[in-house]
């Protein structure tokens, strides 16, 4: 009878390591079916473009083909709001922008979702500057004097944006609490129909990305005062930025970057991470990205997005409260 019962110990102590080793062994399958990545905003933008470009280089990285998906609305929450309520498994991952990442959680009266609680960072894909371009009867040559301007005439200078709460609009708001000026904010339903006003000369200026403003600043349609990031657009290298000209402190620019829902596997998130890396390294993407305007991340490491994501959020907290922006 002893025989038997240490018989049958030994047995259930051999077969207890039996669980992580099955668990490891899942890991290790990752992905298992094709990955989707979800664009919480409509085909044609440049986000789609990027997210587009990485899905179709990502399968000779990961082993599995990347699809992207569309789900647009709320300025991005309903795709990002899907990705959070997915099963985090890594199959489900968003590429999300500062608004569904950042700004949207103190712009929105509500939200479904929490842009740090609700994913777990994989990587950052880089950031598009603003730049800020007026109308070329407006007279200045660059940011001092336009400040000079806006303070001698107070109320007279306009700035267009996409709408309220958008990248476009904050940065103006942020100009003018640093600057100390005046300038009038007009929203538009998009980017467009504010570039063609712009163009058109019924507002001064607008600090719009420079994928956007490039082939006007090119053609001399508009004039390029600064960039509106730390450092200076690979883009436009002889642009100083607002700072350099005296705008302390200021930095705004559109990021990008990959989550998947709070709770997915480290080992998973490193495989992602590992995969989108390398997938950004090849001349090919790196090439096309710098070509529009896109500005490479300081770190490809899951934890710097996680640090920056929640920075993000306390930064445009304080701007969008500002500006008085609210949405439903």
């Amino acid at each position: 009878m002893k025989l038997l019962k240490t018989f049958a110990l030994a047995a259930c102590v051999a077969a207890m390591p039996a669980l992580p080793v099955v668990s490891t062994a899942h890991a290790q399958t990752f992905p298992t079916k094709p990955v989707t990545l979800v664009v919480p905003f409509p085909p044609g933008g440049p986000t789609d473009a990027m997210a587009r470009t990485l899905a179709a280089e990502i399968k000779d990285h990961l082993g599995q083909p990347m699809i992207v998906e569309n789900r647009a609305g709320a300025g991005g929450n309903i795709g990002a709001d899907y990705v959070a309520r997915a099963e985090a498994d890594g199959h489900t991952l968003l590429f999300g922008t500062s608004g569904p990442l950042a700004i949207n959680a103190s712009l929105y009266r509500k939200i479904n979702y929490d842009p740090v609680k609700s994913f777990t960072p994989v990587i950052q894909i880089g950031h598009l500057p603003n730049i800020l371009v007026v109308n070329p009867a407006v007279p200045a040559k660059d940011v001092r004097e336009l400040i000079a301007y806006a303070k001698a005439h107070p109320g007279k200078l306009s700035y267009a944006s996409s709408g309220n709460g958008a990248s476009s609009h904050l940065a103006g708001v942020l100009f003018n609490g640093i600057a100390g000026t005046d300038l009038q904010h007009v929203p538009y339903k998009g980017t467009g129909p504010a570039l063609n006003d712009l163009l058109g000369g019924q507002v001064s200026m607008s600090f719009t990305d420079v994928l956007t403003a490039l082939p006007y600043v090119k053609a001399g349609k508009l004039r390029a005062l600064g960039i509106a990031t730390a450092q200076r657009s690979q883009a436009l290298p002889d642009l100083p930025t607002l700072a350099e000209q005296g705008v302390t402190g200021y930095d705004v620019s559109v990021f990008f970057g990959i989550v998947a829902p709070a709770g997915t596997p480290p080992a998973t998130v490193a495989k992602l991470n590992k995969a989108f890396a390398d997938a950004l390294a090849t001349p090919k993407v790196k090439q096309l990205f710098a070509s529009q305007g896109l500005e490479p991340a300081p770190s490809s490491t899951p934890e710097q997005l996680g640090k920056y994501i929640g920075a993000q959020v306390t930064k445009w907290s304080s701007v969008v409260k500002q500006s008085g922006a609210q949405l439903d």
